[in-house]
């Protein structure tokens, strides 16, 4: 089997740029089966130091781009199509202070997710949102200086690996996902629990 891949960079702050590149993947393949909201910053501290720029920045990441793709997406998608975001267990459980801007930015995807599967539903679309918990990234690695307390707060004990909530995602891509919408998958180790 041929695959084909296409790298396009855009900003995810700019709703034009993202928008654009689905339009720009839909003209190269000539559709869109699957699409997953992946960017977003991750702006912490103290609310007095966290100002507009920040508040701003945040939202149009983590809030509207999402949004703008799934917008752009949805015109080229039909029977099977997916829209898969991913928020963050901080959603449902942020046990540190400084963390209230990204809670709000990845908190709104849940209602974005919701709203979505919904009116998207009658055209065979489905709509999920999976919430990742302490994932060993580059941002937020294993060995990191927080990271025995954060794992602590996991059933767990322990980060997800990548590989993990990439599963999480092929499953709501794949063919075993298709009655699957409307949904908040946490894929944190039981951090919310």
């Amino acid at each position: 089997m041929v695959r084909r891949a296409l790298a396009i960079g855009a900003d995810s702050g700019d709703v034009d740029a993202a928008a654009s590149a689905v339009d720009e993947v839909a003209d190269v393949f000539g559709r869109l089966d699957v699409v997953v909201n992946n960017a977003g910053v991750f702006m912490v501290g103290p609310i007095e130091d966290l100002g507009t720029a920040e508040f701003d920045r945040t939202v149009a990441v983590n809030v509207r781009a999402p949004y703008a793709v799934s917008r752009a997406a949805a015109r080229y998608m039909g029977d099977g199509g997916r829209i898969i975001s991913i928020g963050s267990n901080m959603a449902e459980r942020a046990v540190f202070p400084g963390f209230a801007l990204y809670a709000l930015s990845k908190t709104a995807l849940v209602g974005m997710t919701k709203g979505l599967a919904r009116e998207l539903g009658p055209q065979g679309i489905t709509v999920s949102l999976v919430h990742p918990g302490p994932t060993d990234t580059e941002a937020n690695p294993v060995d990191g200086p927080n990271a025995q307390a954060i794992s602590a707060l996991t059933a767990l004990g322990r980060y997800a690996t990548t590989d993990e909530i990439a599963a999480v995602v092929s499953f709501l891509a794949g063919e075993d996902g298709r009655y699957v919408t409307g949904a908040t998958i946490n894929a944190d180790g039981g951090f919310t629990i």
